[in-house]
């Protein structure tokens, strides 16, 4: 599953992503992703603000009497196999609520992200976790790791580190390897950084709902690499997107130090990644990874990421 900037006068660097999905098992549930850094040329679009109103008006959560259980409460919280039609999808008005995220300054060390990420995590978690609970979900806050070797173990297979790992998620473990952030070429811009955690962290939800491992069946059923298999893969990295988006919506202008400048290089850093700089096809392309994290951002409502009922053509 699973930054762009203009650096003076110089090409722009992109980190485009590029799914990478261990085949152990049967299960359906192993799931992971890294960042690809590859050259792209500056984008041909002007240079956009967002608007204004990411945040401005508070979103609800469901109330846990109103919540669909998923099995009953003699089991306990169950994950919930379902796409277009999963619950947490289906209220118009449900969102992220606005919340203070106090994050440390963004320093370009070891030290420094893994307190940055560290801090985002608890933030993510605060957000993310009741919204969950509330539709009798199974929550738990992911595994954090920050590996410092050339390479690194996970239930997904060994994880060579380098650019195209700038982050990755596999069953429930959210590695940050520090040397495939590229710091000295996206430098002290923590709007990218968090944006870029938040969508793995967007993986986690669709993993305790319930979407990853249905989103899996299909792709495994349909082959990884055949149209609908890449067609699903798609859905499932633009909704990361879109709950990425949402959750920096939601932490704007609160009085955290999630500003207005590290909500806009964010949202301007969107469009330079997808698949049209990874030469992929799993991932979407550049305006549509730009679309959906903006559509999060927005409005900060579940249902606004709901690609798995989107036409094609927003998925492509």
């Amino acid at each position: 599953m699973i930054v762009g900037l203009c650096l003076g006068a110089v090409a722009v660097l992109v980190l485009g992503v590029v799914g990478i999905v261990s085949l152990n098992g049967s299960g359906s549930d192993v799931t992971n992703a890294g960042y690809q850094n590859t050259p792209t040329p500056v984008p041909s679009s002007p240079f956009e603000l967002p608007p204004n109103n990411g945040s401005s008006t508070p979103s609800s959560e469901p109330s846990t009497s109103d919540a669909p259980s998923s099995a009953p409460s003699s089991t306990g919280p169950q994950k919930i196999l379902k796409l277009a039609d999963h619950p947490i999808l289906q209220d118009p008005n449900a969102g992220l609520q606005n919340r203070v995220c106090n994050l440390p300054p963004w320093v370009s060390t070891q030290d420094g992200a893994e307190a940055f990420f560290t801090a985002a995590s608890k933030c993510l978690d605060a957000a993310w976790g009741p919204f969950l609970q509330a539709y009798n979900l199974p929550f738990t806050s992911p595994a954090l790791h920050f590996p410092t070797g050339p390479s690194f173990e996970t239930e997904c297979g060994t994880i060579q580190v380098g650019i195209a790992t700038a982050a990755y998620y596999c069953e429930n473990n959210l590695y940050v390897p520090f040397k495939g952030l590229q710091t000295d070429q996206y430098g002290n811009n923590p709007g990218v950084y968090l944006a870029l955690f938040a969508h793995e962290y967007g993986h986690h939800v669709q993993e305790v709902a319930g979407i990853m491992d249905a989103a899996w069946q299909k792709i495994y059923a349909a082959g990884q690499n055949s149209p609908d298999g890449l067609d699903m893969s798609r859905r499932k990295e633009l909704q990361a997107q879109c709950f990425s988006g949402m959750f920096l919506g939601a932490h704007v202008d609160q009085g955290g130090t999630v500003t207005r400048d590290m909500y806009n290089k964010a949202w301007n850093d969107q469009e330079t990644r997808g698949d049209n700089t990874s030469h992929s096809h799993d991932h979407g392309t550049n305006a549509h990874y730009a679309q959906w994290w903006r559509a999060g951002a927005r409005s900060n409502r579940i249902a606004d990421c709901n690609t798995f009922a989107a036409p094609a053509s927003d998925v492509s």
